[in-house]
C-alpha cells in the first residue's frame, strides 16, 4: 500500500518536475547544437551509441556534464522512495542550476562554452530563456 505524500511534498515534487522538464529540454538542444558543430568539423556521427560514447568521453562534449549531473540528481531525488523531498534539497538544486547557467565570454570551461553555444544556436537560447524564467520565478 502506497502512503499518501503530504501536500508540501507534492508541491516540492511539482517544483522539481518543472525544473527537470526545462533543464532536460535545454540539455537536449545543447546536445543537438554540439553534435551539429562536431559533425561539421569531424564528419557525421554514425549512431546514437557513438554519440553517447562521445558525450561520455570526448572533450568536445564533456563540458555538458554539469547539466547531466543536475538532471541525474533530480531524477534520483524524484524516484528514490527512501528519501523525502525536502525544501532544502529543492532549493539547493534550484540554486545550483542558477549558478551553473550563467554564460560568460570571460569565463572558462562551462561558462564560456555555454556563452558560445547561446550565441550560435537559437534553440538553445530559447531553452535557456525558459529555464531562466523558471529559476527566476522560484527566486521571487
Amino acid at each position: 500500500m502506497q502512503r499518501q505524500k503530504p501536500q508540501h511534498q507534492r508541491h516540492l515534487r511539482h517544483r522539481l518536475l518543472g525544473l527537470r522538464r526545462k533543464l532536460l529540454a535545454l540539455h537536449l538542444v545543447l546536445i543537438a547544437a554540439e553534435q551539429k558543430t562536431y559533425e561539421h568539423i569531424h564528419g557525421r556521427i554514425g549512431s546514437t551509441e557513438q554519440l553517447f560514447e562521445l558525450m561520455l568521453k570526448d572533450p568536445w562534449f564533456i563540458w555538458l556534464h554539469p547539466v547531466s549531473d543536475i538532471l541525474v540528481r533530480i531524477d534520483y531525488l524524484l524516484n528514490d522512495e527512501a528519501f523525502d523531498i525536502t525544501k532544502e534539497n529543492v532549493d539547493h538544486l534550484f540554486n545550483e542550476a542558477r549558478l551553473l547557467l550563467r554564460p560568460s565570454i570571460a569565463g572558462d570551461g562551462f561558462e564560456r562554452a555555454y556563452y558560445e553555444v547561446l550565441n550560435r544556436a537559437p534553440d538553445v537560447l530559447l531553452a535557456h530563456f525558459h529555464v531562466t524564467r523558471t529559476l527566476l520565478a522560484e527566486a521571487a
